[in-house]
Parts: C-alpha cells; structure tokens; sequence
C-alpha cells in the first residue's frame, strides 16, 4: 500500500507540474499581449491518515488563478481612442456579433485597455471585435441619471464622423463705453451703431443691429441714452427699446443707474440681463447690473465696444473624437466647439479574480466576483481613463522563466520517484523466483 501511494503521489506530482507548465507557457506566449492578465498556479498537499504506523503518500494538486486585479504598465500611443484604465475600475465593452444582430441589449463584457477606432457604421470598435459601451449624452451635451448597477443603459459608442453641428445662440453680453460728452448741451447728438452676429436654431447667421442715441439737453449733462434693437431675421423690426441712464457721482461714475422699457422684455437689476423676442426665440441680452461697471458704461469721449460675447457656432463638420479622464467622449467641430456625446463609465467589483475569464482579454461578472457597480471614471474607488494609451501585459518573462526551470526539475524529480517506484515492485516480484 505504502509503495502504491508513492506510485499515485509520483503521478500526481507529473500532472501538477505539467499544469503549472501550461500557465506559464500561456503567460510567455502572452507576454506581448496587450491586457493580458497572468495565470498563476498553486500546489496543495493530499493527506492521507496513516493507520497503525504505516504513512501513504496522498501527493499533491494544483490549482490555478488568473490575477485580474494585476495591472501592467501603460505605454503611450498614437491614437486617440487608444485607452487604459489608470487603477481600478474596467471598461465595459460588448461582442462586435451581439452587436449585429440587434437581438436586445448586448451582453456587457469587461476589459482594461483597448484600441478603439471607428468601423463602417461608426462604432468604436477594435481588431479584436470588442464595441465600447457608453451611457449617451443629450442634445445638449449633459449626461442624463442611469442606474448604476445594472449595464441596462448602456448602448455601444456610434461616431457619426459625417455630423454637422450648429447651436442656436441664447445669451449676449454687451461690454460698449458709450461717449459722456454726447450727452452733453450743445453736442451734436451724434447716433452710434453696433452689429452683433447671432445664429439662429439652424445655424443661419444673424444680425442684431443697436443704435445708441444720446439724449441732449438744452443744459448741463442728461447722461441718458436710448438703444434700439432690431433682428435681420425679422427684416430688422424692433425688438427691444430701452431708456439708459448713467450715474455721475464720484464713487460710481459711468455705470448704469437705471434702465427704463419702452418695448420688449423687462431688464432685470439683478442679473443685468434683458429678454428680446428675435426671430428664433427668446434671447438673453447683459448690458451689466447697476453700479458695476462690467457691461455698458458711459465715460470720456469715445465710443468703444470693448467685449461682445455669446454662445452659439455656426454649422461644422466633425473632425475628431477624445476621451477625458472622466471617460467624456467629447467631439471636436472645425468650427472649435466641441460636444459631449457619451460617457464612458468604470466598472468595479469587489473580487474582480472572481470574474471568468473570456478570450481577447475580457471578463464577466460572476457570482465570485459579486456584484458590480458603474461610477464615474476618477469618483469613488476607481482610477481614471487614459487615452493615447494602452495597457502592457502583466507577465514578467524573467520570473516565468525562473518558474519554468524549476517546474522541469520538480517534474524530473517525480519522474524519478516513479522510476524508483517501478525498481522496487520489480524487486518485490523477484522475490519468489
């Protein structure tokens, strides 16, 4: 019995080390694999309880783990849909062919690192067949609230590189000095104008035309003035009016006092804004908040428009595509605005080593793993996304190496038990002879 449980623990010994050799030809063969997470193996005695002094050998077998949770270094690339997970935290990502057949949500795959580029239809897709995932944005550019632990929202990233984008403007900020002396008796009243561009809901350029009339009094100073607007849009019909007067103390001299309306929307002291109704809608105008002189003013003698702001671009072609830190995936316009469409989030599990371990570098929640959860990317206790970048495999070929030599030997070593194993039952038959 005691010479059979050497033979059995000899054969064990063999089939162990054989697996052990397995992971680490997988893990050399893998050592250039981008996001590859090494396999590494573990020896476990067999005890066997010994009757009446007698010991049987119980051998040994292994186990092996695939170390998902070891991050390999990050190398920088070209592309800027390259990306790598920065600490904890994965990307999800979906089958190129459970994408195709639009058969319901696809199932949510998870990976480290990944190169991205858009295929035919515009997904953000890599050599490999794997689609990211993202939750996608509004029209204006926000992220709507989606459950986070559940991939129910998430839909794969589509670029339209084809897109046209153009947005309507909303608010105006007019920073104008207006000439104190023409308000003053005897001057010549002389009218000034200003043209303000805007962009209608459909990208058409727009103008809205300002006139500045300076009250003169038959004495002294009035410091008022009266500004008209009218929209091109609307064949410049007027859209607003409104009576401005200046202060001219020592303290506060040159900035507004008091706004009155002859026509369009009521000014507000607060914020220092008007409402007019051009052509597309509701327009927001700042002539500056009373007292400040951070809108229009009244001093000296020249007419300056010192800084006109607004919002809104004219239609542009979409010329390229980035992910941020927060996993933003922000397109950029020829016109320099850009727009986020989709957020990419990290997902996290608190034993990632639970998960199952797929081709093509990628892995699924299971009960082992326990429950995942979407954050944001940098928020809670995951890293960040680096794009222009990818993940290196997490092998170390020397420390492989090392482990192969000493798996040969321990193999040879237990081919050697057998071999003696074999010599004594040869000598235990011999005896009757």
């Amino acid at each position: 019995m005691t010479i059979s449980s050497s033979l059995n623990a000899g054969v064990a010994g063999l089939q162990s080390n054989a697996t052990r050799l397995a992971s680490i030809s997988d893990n050399i063969a893998n050592s250039s694999t981008f996001g590859y997470k090494r396999v590494q193996t573990d020896f476990h005695s067999l005890v066997i309880s010994s009757n009446g002094g007698t010991y049987s050998a119980g051998g040994v077998r292994a186990t092996t783990s695939r170390l998902i949770d070891q991050s390999g270094s990050l190398v920088s690339t070209s592309n800027a849909t390259d990306l790598a997970v920065r600490g904890r935290g994965m990307l999800p990502v979906a089958k190129e062919s459970e994408i195709g057949v639009s058969n319901g949500d696809p199932l949510m795959h998870l990976t480290t690192t990944g190169s991205f580029r858009t295929d035919a239809e515009g997904f953000l897709r890599s050599d490999s067949g794997l689609v990211l995932l993202g939750w996608p944005a509004l029209p204006d550019g926000t992220v709507p609230t989606f459950p986070r632990d559940t991939s129910d929202g998430l839909e794969p990233v589509q670029i339209n590189v084809n897109q046209f984008s153009g947005e309507p403007t909303t608010k105006l900020a007019l920073g104008v000095n207006l000439p104190a002396t023409d308000t003053d008796a005897g001057s010549a009243g002389e009218i000034q104008y200003l043209s303000v561009e805007y962009f209608d809901n459909l990208g058409t350029s727009e103008n809205i035309n300002i006139s500045f009339t300076p009250t003169v009094p038959a004495t002294g100073s009035s410091n008022e003035w009266t500004i008209q607007m009218t929209d091109s849009a609307l064949n410049n019909a007027v859209v607003g009016e409104y009576v401005l007067t200046f202060d001219n103390s020592r303290t506060s001299g040159g900035t507004l006092a008091s706004v009155a309306t002859v026509s369009g929307g009521a000014y507000d002291p607060v914020t220092g804004n008007l409402i007019i109704a051009a052509e597309g809608g509701p327009l927001e105008i700042n002539i500056g908040t009373l007292g400040d002189n951070d809108g229009i003013t009244q001093l000296s003698d020249s007419f300056a428009p010192v800084s006109i702001s607004k919002d809104g671009s004219p239609v542009g072609n979409m010329t390229n595509v980035e992910v941020d830190a927060n996993g933003f995936v922000t397109a950029f316009f020829d016109t320099g605005i850009n727009r986020t469409i989709y957020q990419i989030p990290l997902v996290d599990l608190p034993n990632p080593n639970g998960m199952v371990a797929l081709d093509q570098q990628t892995y699924l929640p299971s009960p082992e793993s326990g429950s995942f959860f979407l954050w944001d990317a940098g928020d809670g206790p995951t890293g960040d996304i680096v794009s222009y970048a990818r993940e290196e495999s997490a092998v170390d070929v020397a420390g492989e190496l090392t482990a192969m030599i000493q798996t040969q030997r321990a193999y040879s070593s237990n081919a050697k038990v057998i071999q003696t194993v074999d010599e004594m039952l040869q000598e235990t038959t011999n005896i009757k002879r």
